[in-house]
């Protein structure tokens, strides 16, 4: 991948003559010859690295320096250094601010050269470190996917043949199926396994943040935005990127993941320039897709991108006999974390739990048997079934859900405030929906059949 490089040097020949070399090197190189103006350029672009002279008029390379410590921190900054101000590059490098210094001489251009390779060298290994510090978890992916029914064999015989390559995945299946683990799963099991894997919720963000978050942004792009910052894709670049609840993101959002997905490059926000990325991308939805491309609230161009490999998530209700192994499962987890010392699980609440229908999935039963541990006193598990709260009864009897009587003839009651009764209707939907769904705020929005946004909307209008 092409690195993106400035170099500054108010002596033209100096810039000139790097710019080959580093071309030549595979780099993407940009030259100015004032401090100044390699602040405007540090305001407007991402860089890899900086390469800036020390001594130049007005401005000079210490002020580069700190100013794209300020602005980009994550650009290594490389100094050039005269005899005279040699001193100035060691301090500089002691204090941290700059990863190297070179004095003038006739080897210039091939320190230079062995200078950047050496800080894209140590940007790579802080990256690939915390990659695998972050991802330590999911090295065994495929066995956090638990389960041994016929079913989750086939997922998981998917999950390996799919892994060696690099095409985009639709991951498919009801909230709390697990679809995050088995976009985890596929990173672990592929080529990319040691590089980053970043996982974003689209329906967790407002769409101006969210294109900041995926894309990044340059100083001043908008209000609060005072230095640079790499977007979600650059910091995943050679992982994998999972987007999550895809059906949330918005019509103006999907052109410009769709131009992502086809160009191979994002450009942050406020920025000019295009950067080029290596990514793959592992999108999820709970959702129809078919049927929201139907409805004109999803792009067709954009879901026949992301379904280039279609992988469905089974519910729990289709693989019973995964029950009890999960339930024993999260009972080793959360059992020695409590300071618990449960050693089984008693038969007959083994056997309801296996005959329930799970509506919430694997969460769900995480959840039930998480709340049963911390609440057992004993050796043996009593787990009891979630409590089903009842679904919304709507006005078709004579009585609306606000408890307000209207009679099938239509007549209604003296001192009628619509306002308050369509609020008080609206309140409730919302409540009966969140206990249907079990408080999984998605998956309620569709007993709704609205989007995940306006049920953010309507929750906040409500204070609920």
């Amino acid at each position: 991948m092409p690195n993106n490089i400035l170099v500054c040097d108010d002596e033209r020949s100096i810039c000139e003559v790097l710019d080959i070399a580093l071309r030549r090197e595979g780099h993407k190189v940009e030259t100015v010859n004032s401090g100044e103006a390699a602040k405007k350029k540090i305001d407007g672009a991402l860089y890899d690295v900086i390469v800036t002279d020390i001594k130049m008029p007005k401005t000079n390379g210490i002020e580069v320096l700190r100013h794209a410590h300020q602005v980009s921190p994550d650009s290594a900054v490389i100094l050039i250094t005269a005899v005279d101000d040699y001193e100035a590059a060691v301090q500089a490098v002691k204090a941290g601010g700059a990863s190297d210094y070179i004095r003038k001489g006739p080897a210039l251009v091939d320190e230079i050269k062995l200078a950047i390779r050496r800080s894209l060298e140590k940007v790579a290994l802080s990256r690939q470190n915390f990659a695998l510090k972050r991802d330590a978890a999911t090295r065994n992916s495929l066995d956090n996917i638990v389960g041994v029914s016929a079913a989750m064999e086939k997922l998981k015989q998917t999950i390996r043949t799919v892994a060696s390559t690099s095409s985009t995945i639709l991951v498919h299946g009801e909230s709390g199926t697990g679809k995050e683990l088995v976009a985890r799963a596929v990173h672990a099991c592929s080529p990319r396994a040691a590089e980053p894997f970043v996982s974003v919720n689209c329906g967790a963000f407002p769409e101006t943040l969210l294109e900041s978050e995926l894309f990044g942004y340059v100083k001043g792009a908008f209000t609060g935005a005072n230095q640079n910052k790499r977007g979600l894709f650059e910091v995943a670049d050679g992982g994998t990127m999972f987007l999550d609840e895809i059906s949330e993101m918005s019509l103006a959002m999907q052109v410009k993941l769709l131009r992502v997905l086809q160009e191979r490059t994002v450009r942050p926000v406020g920025g000019t320039d295009e950067i080029a990325i290596d990514v793959r991308v592992i999108a999820a939805t709970n959702r129809d897709l078919d049927r929201l491309v139907s409805d004109n609230t999803f792009r067709e161009d954009l879901y026949y991108r992301l379904n280039v490999i279609p992988i469905s998530v089974p519910p729990l209700r289709e693989r019973r006999e995964d029950v009890a192994l999960l339930v024993n499962h999260f009972l080793k987890k959360y059992a020695p974390a409590a300071g618990k010392s449960i050693v089984r699980v008693n038969q007959h609440a083994l056997n309801a739990l296996c005959g329930y229908e799970w509506p919430g999935n694997v969460r769900q039963l995480e959840n039930t048997v998480e709340r049963a541990v911390a609440l057992e006193m004993g050796e043996e598990l009593e787990v009891e079934l979630p409590v089903e709260r009842p679904k919304a009864r709507r006005a078709a009897a004579g009585v609306g859900l606000a408890g307000t009587q209207v009679s099938s003839a239509g007549v209604l009651p003296e001192g009628m405030d619509m306002e308050k009764y369509v609020a008080d209707i609206e309140r409730s939907l919302l409540q009966a929906a969140l206990g249907q769904s079990h408080g999984v705020q998605t998956k309620a929005a569709d007993v709704l059949h609205i989007s995940y946004r306006s049920f953010r909307h309507l929750m906040k209008k409500y204070d609920l």
